[in-house]
């Protein structure tokens, strides 16, 4: 009898520890919680690099659309001023 006790006090202990050595439902939720917003963060920032790095190459068209504009208003004044030359030489 005192064997058969003792058996099932050790099993009752060996099966509380093992229950008692899982985190919590809390906890678990909570890495979770944690890990979804470490995503959400993560992709935040990426949509952010992207308008950015979309901003940059908006910028950039613009300038090389100003440059060409700028250098076809100077050939047009420069074929202007060459047209009024040959007609002055005539």
């Amino acid at each position: 009898m005192k064997k058969t006790i003792s058996i099932v006090a050790v099993a009752a202990f060996v099966a509380t520890s093992l229950v008692a050595c899982g985190p919590s439902k809390a906890e678990v939720e909570a890495a979770e919680k944690a890990k979804a917003d470490s995503i959400a963060a993560v992709a935040q920032a990426d949509s952010i690099a992207k308008a950015e790095e979309a901003a940059k190459m908006a910028a950039a068209e613009a300038a090389k659309a100003d440059s060409l504009a700028q250098v076809a208003k100077a050939d047009s004044l420069k074929k202007e001023e060459e047209a009024k030359g040959k007609k002055g030489k005539k």
